[in-house]
Formats: structure tokens, sequence, C-alpha cells
């Protein structure tokens, strides 16, 4: 039987519904293709959206109209501000969800999407016809017929799991593995590669005594990920708790090392550096005596806990062995041991930068088939890859965000021009521009963009207008009002600074590290009113108004070198250009330009092996 759509997405994880929603709500009629309708967007490892650089990813995709905030603050059960101690560019919202409560709430919200529809199958083929994706073959025969075809396969392409001597194939716990679409793609010149990554084990909460460990207990301070909410107030708020390994659990874990599947060399993908399995890290750091772990709730109804750190591959019963020597887990009781798993990736290098392959036009890949890991880096590529699949086939301009607008921008940047040789990972250190992209102003960077692709509500500017002017308000008065010694020097010396002897600006008191704006508005009864005329927004407004003030020349000094950059991320370089005429570039120069075919001399520079003076030489040939 055929099937006509618009847009195809294949897979139902985070990218899959993110890509899914995007080309539905812009008009697309789409199906989204999934092996399970009950797992949309599961939580397949932690139950945690955001965290250190994913926070601001979350807040971008929301900012555009995605759905991936709406959801995490529907199930929050906990919420963290990270990074306070350190500058706003390293503050980093991060949640812990009601894991079943968070696919449900996709669920619902991807089954009430006009022009979606929801199958539940495998799809085992990429139809292709004169080098366009054409449609997608179902494992029953199905033909959807289509425009454009997203991939979004997860972790389940030809996905196998081991747990020592044990391998199971299987995308995920409990669920089958696909097979046919690496296959088919390999045959006609993709490169395919193999990536690993790991979980940890589920645990019994009832079997653990928390007494000894440390509470990490929600902020609770009605902060939301979205900006369609004013705030969110969890309503019995869950705790994590940190708890360390010692010498003691490191020597069981060493006696299963000989029956491991990664040390053995079973294990063929390659592995994450940034977050290693626990029989990684004891023989990577050997001088480290403990490791730290935390015990993350999977939700209000149920008592299963997340060992967040002690992912494993190990055999079970040196898994568990290990766990009971760690302090408070004794007499733990497991649901379901700690596994690694392997699967097919494509080198994102072979993609555009609106994620559409080079080879196959109208085929776009997002999520972990690129070689990335976490949920949010996946959403992020599934909302790209659905908003340029709905451009490609209007004949509009595909859309791509720059570095110094979005740490999307950051990551898409590097996934084609960089590649992967590990699963990547989001951190703030990789975009240079940070101070531009914080939390607090992803709104201000993308709703506007989002608005005129069709994605955000009217309500996201409108709300994005009233918080400028709220913001402008608070800085008239700030730049208007001073103070006398006698009204703030008592606050000054409590809070560790410098009195004042003569009257002060108030903007110049904010420039003092110690001071703090939301203690400075109370100190007269016009900022007291001012505070309350804010609203609910009150301390989201506050902290942009400080930021600007605290921040200012940091700020203006990146915008700078943004500017000097942006010139040339402006020089296109033509698609038909034969780099191996150009002698006076290196070898390995040549090489990569050639395989990469970079859009821009800006993207050109960035790539591994492609030296300043080969820059200059294609500069000079294309007449810059």
């Amino acid at each position: 039987m055929n099937f006509k759509y618009d847009i195809i997405v294949v897979g139902g994880g985070h990218a899959g519904c993110e890509a899914a929603h995007a080309a539905a709500k812009m008009g697309m009629k789409t199906v989204l293709i999934t092996m399970d309708m009950t797992k949309l967007a599961q939580m397949s490892c932690n139950p945690a959206m955001g965290g250190i650089a994913k926070g601001q990813i979350i807040r971008e995709i929301d900012a555009l109209g995605g759905l991936s905030g709406l959801v995490t603050d529907e199930s929050m059960i906990q919420y963290r501000l990270l990074n306070r101690s350190k500058g706003p560019a390293m503050w980093s919202p991060r949640a812990q969800s009601d894991r079943m409560m968070f696919s449900q709430a996709w669920r619902k919200r991807m089954e009430n999407v006009e022009n979606l529809h929801i199958w539940q199958e495998m799809a085992r083929e990429v139809i292709i016809e004169g080098g366009t994706a054409r449609g997608v073959v179902s494992s029953f025969g199905t033909i959807f017929n289509a425009s454009a075809v997203i991939l979004s396969g997860g972790t389940f392409l030809n996905g196998l799991m081991h747990v020592g001597y044990n391998t199971v194939e299987g995308g995920r716990s409990g669920d089958e593995t696909s097979r046919g679409i690496s296959e088919q793609l390999g045959k006609i010149g993709f490169t395919v590669e193999r990536m690993k990554t790991g979980t940890s084990a589920r645990i019994d909460g009832r079997s653990i005594d928390f007494s000894v460990m440390t509470e990490q207990k929600s902020e609770n301070e009605g902060r939301s990920f979205s900006f369609l909410n004013d705030c969110v107030d969890i309503e019995d708020p869950k705790s994590c708790y940190i708890v360390h390994t010692s010498r003691k659990v490191h020597e069981v874990l060493e006696k299963g090392i000989e029956f491991s599947p990664l040390f053995q060399g079973r294990i063929k993908g390659i592995g994450p550096r940034y977050c290693p399995s626990i029989e990684d890290k004891i023989v990577t750091f050997k001088e480290k005596d403990r490791h730290q772990l935390f015990l993350e709730p999977e939700g209000w109804n149920t008592n299963e806990y997340y060992i967040n750190g002690y992912a494993s591959s190990l055999p079970l019963e040196f898994q568990l062995e290990a766990m009971k020597k760690i302090r408070g887990m004794e007499n733990v009781v497991i649901h379901r041991p700690g596994y690694a798993i392997e699967y097919d990736f494509f080198q994102p290098t072979q993609l555009k930068a609106s994620l559409e392959t080079k080879r196959i036009r109208g085929l776009y890949f997002a999520g972990q088939i690129n070689g990335t890991t976490g949920y949010e880096e996946a959403a992020a590529q599934g909302l790209m890859a659905g908003i340029n699949a709905v451009l490609r086939i209007r004949g509009e301009k595909e859309f791509v965000l720059k570095r110094d607008e979005s740490y999307i921008g950051v990551l898409i940047d590097d996934l084609v021009t960089k590649g992967v040789d590990e699963p990547y990972r989001m951190f703030t250190s990789r975009a240079e521009y940070r101070i531009l992209l914080r939390q607090d102003n992803a709104d201000e960077r993308l709703t506007e963009k989002g608005y005129e692709l069709g994605l955000a509500e009217r309500e996201r500017v409108l709300r994005l207008e009233k918080k400028r002017k709220s913001v402008e308000k608070t800085l008239e008065f700030i730049e208007r009002t001073r103070f006398k010694p006698a009204e703030i020097n008592d606050y000054l010396e409590a809070v560790g600074t410098n009195r004042i002897r003569e009257t002060q600006k108030m903007e110049k008191l904010i420039l003092r590290p110690q001071v703090r704006l939301e203690e400075l508005l109370i100190k007269s009864e016009e900022g007291r009113k001012l505070a309350e005329e804010l609203g609910s927004r009150k301390r989201e407004i506050i902290e942009a108004a400080e930021i600007r003030i605290k921040y200012r020349r940091y700020i203006e000094r990146e915008k700078g070198n943004a500017e000097k950059i942006k010139r040339m991320n402006d020089l296109l370089i033509p698609d038909d250009i034969e780099y191996d005429e150009l002698k006076s570039i290196s070898t390995e120069g040549r090489q990569k330009l050639n395989r990469i075919k970079p859009g821009t001399i800006g993207a050109a520079s960035r790539i591994s092996g492609v030296s300043p003076a080969d820059i200059s030489v294609l500069l000079l040939y294309l007449g810059k």
C-alpha cells in the first residue's frame, strides 16, 4: 500500500519528535515513523534535561518554537541553575524529569499537532530516485512517498547491547534493532562507522540508605525552561543524592575488567571521552581513590533511581558486587543492569549546514546518527532538519544559525566542518562567543526568527516585547538613581565591599562583583515599587538588566569579534570549485576541502588540517 506525504521522519526519539513537530507546524503533511508509539522521546539514559551548555540549547529550541522546553516544564520534578558561582555565560538550567511523564507529555502533544500522523513500524529502506530521496519502505512493505526524508535513528541502526560476555541485538533495552538503512546507504557511498555509548543500572530506592548520602535538593524558585511559562512551581520536588565510589569498589571492578567487552576488543565503536564507563574511569584515572556518583529519581510515582556516573558493560555479578561496596548501597536491589551499546552512525561531514546530505538531495540526518550524544543535541538537530526540509520543499533559502547566534549554530557547524572522532557532546567551551549565547537571552536571540519561520507563536513575540520594555524601564531607573552614603553603606559593608564617602550612581555600584541589583532595588521606595511592577518575571528581568551593566564591555567586545568573523562567513565558495587544481594549498588541505566541501570561507577556516596559509590561497583564488 502507498501513502503520500510531504515529509517523512524516521525515528521517534528527541530528534525525530522535534523534526516532525517543526515540519507539521510549518504546514507540511508529515508522518513520523517509529518502532514504538509508547516511547516517543524516551529518556534512554538519565532522566534529566539541560545542564552545562545543554540547558542553553533547550532554551534556544524553545525560543524557535520547539517543544522540548515545554515538555520539560510539564514533567519537571527538580530544577537547578548550575554554575551560579561563575559568570552568566556559564549559568545552565538543568531539570530532573519524571521519565514516564516526559514521554507521555510528548505523545499527547504530538498526537494533537495538525498535519502530523504517527505510524508504528520499522523503516528498512529509503526510496531514492535520480539522486533524490522520494520516500521510505517499511518492514512490512508499506510504501511512504514524500518530497523529503529525515533519518533520526538514534542508537537503533544495527544496535548491539553488551553486558559482559552477553551480546544482544537491540537499540535500547527491550527494543529491537533497525536493519536495512545503514547497509543501503553504505552501498551507495555513504561513510558508515560504529559508535559506542552506555548506560547505568537502575536500582530500587527502597534498598538504599539515603541518610548517609549528600542530599541535593531542588532550588524550586519557580523558574522554567520555556519562555511561555512565567514560572513552574514544582509540587513535592524530588531530591538527588551524591555518593562516591571507593578503593574497595574499584578493586571489585578491576577484577571484572578481564570480562569487559570493551577491554576485550569485542566493542568496535568509538566511545565517549567525557562520559566514560566506570571501568574506563578506574583504568584511565588509576591515581583516583574515588569517583562521584549521582542517584537520580526516575519520577514521582516510582522507587526507581538512575546511578549517574556508573555506566558499565561489566558482567552483572561485578556491577552488583561493586555497587554493594558503596556507602548506603550495601543492600542494593537492581531493576536492570548497565550495558554498553554500539550502533551505526554517519560522519556528519557528509552533510550540508542545513543537515541535508551532500550525496542525496532531500535526505536529512539528525541526532545520534550524526555522531552526537545527548537528548538536547539530538533535539536541536531534529528541529533544524525539520525546518530546512520544509524550506527546501518551498524552494526557499536554507535556515542556518551562525556560531555567534546560538549553541545550535556551534553544534551543527562543528559537526559538518570537523566531523567526530568520539560522541559529540556540547560544552560552553566549544562556543567562542558564549557571553553572547547565554541561557537568559535565548528568547531575544531567536524568538523573532522562529516567528518568521512560522514555528513560534505570536504570543512569544508579545512576551518578548513586554520583557524588553521591562528591562529598558529597569535600566532607565538604574541610570537616574543615586545613593547617599547613609542609605547604602550598611549594605555595602554587609556584602564585603567598600563603603562610599559621597553620593554615587546606582549603575556604578552594580559594577561591583559583590553587589546584587535585586538587593539594591529594595533600598529605595521607588525601587521596591518597580520590582513589584515587574510581576512574575521579576527575577528574569532583573538578572537581564544586571548582566547588561556588569558585562557590557565583554559583550561589546565579543560582538566586535563576531562581526569580523562574520565577514569571512559571508564569503561563499562555489560548489564546483576544483581544489586539486590549487597546488599552493597543502595536500592535507586539498583533501579535507574536497571531502567536506565547505560553503563559506569561514567554514573552511574551521576545518582541522586546513591552515591559515591555505585560506589565504583560497581567498586569492576567489579574488577576495
